[in-house]
């Protein structure tokens, strides 16, 4: 019986340090999808700047809703998180690419950690992943 409430989660401790970590990744990734949905100014310019065709915001805006989407439901945070990663990636790349100042080279990469920090502490398996010998 105990190896059923492992199975629905029932077992596990609720972490809400992880819950606010993941939310502040959703929240700023949602912000992010936005921007580039919407194309305001400053995104105009750092397209232009970083030398990427603005025509492709909108398709970037909605892959990293998708990606957010499946980061923040449960049954596929891992899958999520793991777009995720790609995705911040892709922008620490272009970033370097561009040859950007320290800051925007490195926050892609601080904006992972967070992921995997809030989605370890909210999940055991990944939690067990992390932290195996």
């Amino acid at each position: 019986m105990a190896h059923a409430a492992t199975l629905t989660g029932a077992a596990r401790p609720v972490s809400w340090t992880g819950r606010v970590l993941s939310s502040i990744i959703v929240l700023f990734m949602v912000f992010d999808a936005t921007i580039h949905l919407l194309e305001p100014a400053p995104v105009v310019d750092a397209f232009a700047h970083l030398g990427v065709p603005l025509h492709l915001s909108v398709g970037i805006g909605v892959i990293a809703l998708i990606c957010t989407a499946l980061y923040a439901v449960p049954q596929t945070s891992v899958l999520g998180a793991l777009l995720l990663t790609a995705y911040l990636g892709g922008a620490t790349a272009t970033q370097v690419r561009a040859e950007a100042a320290w800051f925007p080279v490195l926050f892609p990469s601080l904006m992972g950690a967070l992921l995997w920090g809030g989605l370890a502490l909210r999940d055991s398996h990944v939690r067990a992943l992390l932290t195996s010998n």
